[in-house]
């Protein structure tokens, strides 16, 4: 049944290897949990799921191999696993109502009735003392009362069901989704390349033991603290278009301010031109040429720009072409230039990737990033960290 598991779960595009397969398997030997589906359950995913995004596949092919979840009772050939559901029962309920059970008659009686019922039935039922259904003193179905029952569907009424077993609804959790900053600051941590630089502020526990071994009398050794060494730029769209994006921008800024020790930040609208700022309240007064931005900042940066990318053309193609001041070079030539300096580059976009086809200055500014765009969601997101750590 397990390497039926590990195929399951391969098939389903869960990355699953044998090496994983053989911790469960040490894990089962060493009893680490109690011999209970919920245990094995968490035990299974904890091992086999590295990323948030295939939860709701894995539960998915749990219940398929298992059986144990996702169970449709209006289906004719409904199965349910009596051992799992005892199991389950022995654990959650006290000898007295496990006692209860046995005056109605034992579990496996129970179980073997409601299996004889869901062959019988093949119609809805409401009321009655037999049938499973809605209402009614029958032990099985919701929304009735019997002293102890199986729920079937619906919601807890009187809170005297033996088990529930209700058709599986969760909320997918998928790669796609919209960012949070715990998230972010999960995906960004891709981007980290750790050195010890600076003040030698830290003990160095190792060091200090083996220079009093060696010494004879205590040898006090210190380091500079781990930090990461990244260095990154982040160009920020503001105003406009972006309006609606203000909380996820702000969200990403939060993320990369706390990951990031090196990072310098600069906001543009729609396109970078000669000057950005870091005030937005007097960007026309206070700007930063970005001539001088270019030959401040080393080669060895990377550069992230966040923006919708959606304007005229013209605001990327042509000189004059910006909507509040007279640029007198094209938005193109001032994008040619800063990843140029800056090889290591990505852009993140916000607006949904199945969009980028129907605007024209989307499609400009990916040529200009040469396919480096990324949707600004949780996979793209670890896509753009991927492609930057490869940058050197």
């Amino acid at each position: 049944m397990f390497l039926n598991f590990l195929d399951e779960l391969r098939a389903a595009g869960i990355p699953a290897s044998l090496k994983e397969h053989l911790i469960l398997l040490e894990a089962l030997d060493a009893e680490v949990i109690e011999r209970t589906p919920e245990d094995f359950y968490y035990l299974a995913r904890a091992t086999y799921v590295k990323d948030e995004g295939l939860l709701d596949r894995f539960d998915q092919v749990f219940a398929k191999v298992f059986r144990g979840v996702a169970t449709n009772f209006a289906a004719q050939n409904a199965e349910i696993p009596a051992d799992w559901l005892k199991a389950v029962a022995e654990k959650y309920l006290t000898p007295e109502e496990m006692a209860a059970i046995e005056s109605l008659g034992s579990w496996d009686e129970i179980m073997e009735t409601l299996k004889k019922r869901l062959d019988e039935q093949h119609a809805r039922h409401q009321g009655g003392s037999k049938w499973i259904g809605t209402g009614g003193t029958s032990p099985y179905g919701n929304a009735g009362y019997n002293p102890e029952g199986v729920r079937i569907g619906g919601a807890s009424k009187h809170g005297r069901a033996l088990k529930v077993w209700d058709q599986r609804e969760f909320r997918n959790l998928d790669n796609t989704r919209e960012l949070g900053t715990r998230n972010i600051k999960v995906a960004l941590r891709r981007l980290r390349r750790f050195a010890r630089e600076g003040a030698a502020d830290e003990l160095d526990i190792d060091g200090t033991i083996d220079g009093t071994a060696r010494q004879g009398w205590l040898d006090v050794r210190m380091r500079p603290e781990r930090r990461n060494a990244v260095k990154l730029l982040l160009f920020l769209d503001v105003g406009g278009s972006m309006d609606p994006w203000v909380k996820l921008c702000e969200e990403l800024f939060s993320a990369a301010t706390s990951e990031f020790k090196n990072l310098e930040f600069f906001y543009f609208h729609n396109c970078p031109y000669e000057g950005v700022w870091k005030d937005n309240r007097r960007r026309f007064a206070e700007r930063t040429p970005t001539w001088d931005l270019l030959h401040k900042f080393g080669h060895d940066y990377k550069a992230v720009f966040v923006g919708d990318a959606s304007m005229s053309p013209y605001e990327i193609t042509h000189p004059g072409g910006s909507v509040e001041h007279m640029n007198e070079e094209a938005g193109s030539t001032w994008m040619h230039r800063l990843t140029t300096t800056y090889p290591a580059a990505v852009w993140l976009n916000p607006v949904s990737k199945e969009q980028w086809g129907y605007s024209q200055s989307i499609r400009i500014l990916r040529e200009l990033m040469t396919d480096r765009m990324y949707p600004l969601t949780l996979g793209g997101l670890d896509e753009a960290m991927r492609e930057l750590t490869r940058k050197r």
